[in-house]
Order: C-alpha cells, then structure tokens, then sequence
C-alpha cells in the first residue's frame, strides 16, 4: 500500500483566509513525521457540508465561530454520514466551549495554533472514535438553525423556520414543511429540549411550530380532546390529545 493511500485525509474549515493558509503551513510542516494530506477547505459550514458529502476525510478541523453555520452545529451534521470523520475544533479563547470539549474529551486547538499542539492532536485523531451527535448537541449552547437528511448519498439542510410539525413515528420522526414530509432519525423528546422555544407538543408523538398555528376546530377523534389543530399552509388538521388541551386556551 502507497504512502498516499495510507496518509489522513484532513479538511479545513475556518471563516479566515490566513487562518486556512496558517493551518496548511502547520500541516505542511506536521506531514514530515504523520503522514497526512489535505483533501479540501471551506470558509464557512455551508460550503463545507457540501463538500464533505461528497469528499471523505479522517479529520476536520473545523473553527467555532463561523458565519450562516457555527462548526458544532457543522459537526452535528457532519456525524449522520455513512462514515463520518473525527473532529478537531479551533477556536479563539472560549470558556464554554473549552470547558464543554474538556468535560467530554473532545480535541481542541486554542489560537494561536502551536504546531507542537496541532501534532499532538492529529496523532491521537488516529485511534479516536467520531463524537456522537447527542455530545455536540450538548455543547451547542443554541439550537440549530437546520436539520439535515441524508438522502441518496447526499446531506439535505431543511431549515427549522420552515418546520411545521415533527412526528414521532415508530423509530423516524417526520419533518413537515408546506411543501413535503421528510424523515429523521433522532428523538423527538431530544427534538422537543432543542427547540422549546418554537415547538409546543400536542400529543405525545407530535410537536407543532408556535408560529404556524393558524387555529383550532373541533373533531371527532375518539379518546383524544376533541380538537383539532390548524397549522398555516397545511389541509391536514393535527389531533390534540386531552393531556395537551390547555394550548387551546393558550393560544386562542
């Protein structure tokens, strides 16, 4: 097997033109003693998510504070490839963060980045386990502005604003936007924690967006409240169970 074939294939991510060009330098420097090669960059998480579904990589390094995409909510989607990479953040000093990747033993790089420091983290990359999404999402000090989809080889973004209603059905949840229903695999108890502050729960298997509800009406759902929920740009009226009825008053 060639040396190239067995080299880490590294990606950048990092808003910054010298902070790029700074950290290919570093890399340069690191390939005389681990060899490595890098396969790519990107200047913000967008363009990243693009061109990681499509390239695979080993190692992202991959700055914090970024415009359209910070690199933790990157990283969340990042983890729903086939196989995903392991994660190493730069970040100016930080004390949430720091704190947060300490307490779960998770890489990171402090700038200015230290080719010493930058070696050291490359070689543990080697033997290290992706992080799971259910880490990130804890050190997310916000909730995500996306959900992702992988769909035929390809991570699909759907903005939260445009989410209707999230469904938990058997081991999926589904995703409603006016214009179709997409399906995710995480829970929607987690789900619902994320966005509290856009989702209300109707029913135990359903959450609705607060600013798509348009009404109330009442149905003959046998065993739930009697009512039904209006949401803005959908035919389909939502069941409210007799738990969840006090949002009739709340939002009415």
């Amino acid at each position: 097997m060639s040396t190239i074939e067995l080299a880490m294939r590294v990606f950048i991510v990092d808003d910054e033109v010298p902070a790029r060009n700074r950290l290919k330098e570093l890399l340069g420097d690191c390939n005389e003693q681990l060899p490595l090669v890098v396969v790519g960059e990107a200047g913000n998480g967008l363009e990243a998510l693009e061109k990681l579904a499509e390239t695979p990589v080993d190692v992202v390094l991959l700055d914090i504070r970024m415009p359209l995409m910070d690199g933790i909510e990157l990283a969340q989607h990042l983890t729903r490839l086939p196989t995903p990479p392991v994660f190493i953040f730069t970040t100016a000093y930080d004390d949430y963060a720091i704190k947060a990747f300490e307490l779960h033993a998770i890489d990171y790089l402090l700038k200015p980045i230290r080719l010493g420091r930058l070696f050291d983290a490359l070689s543990r990359a080697r033997n290290a386990v992706p992080v799971k999404t259910e880490v990130l999402r804890d050190l997310l000090p916000e909730a995500r502005k996306h959900l992702s989809i992988h769909e035929r080889g390809k991570i699909h973004l759907i903005p939260v604003e445009d989410v209707l209603y999230l469904r938990a059905e058997l081991k999926y949840v589904t995703v409603r936007t006016v214009e179709r229903e997409y399906l995710i695999e995480e829970s929607l108890t987690a789900l619902e924690k994320e966005f509290a502050l856009r989702f209300v729960r109707i029913h135990r298997n359903c959450l609705v967006a607060r600013e798509a509800i348009i009404g109330f009406e009442r149905g003959d759902d046998e065993g739930e409240s009697g009512w039904q929920v209006k949401l803005r740009g959908l035919a389909e009226r939502l069941p409210i169970s007799r738990r969840q009825q006090q949002i009739v008053k709340e939002f009415s």
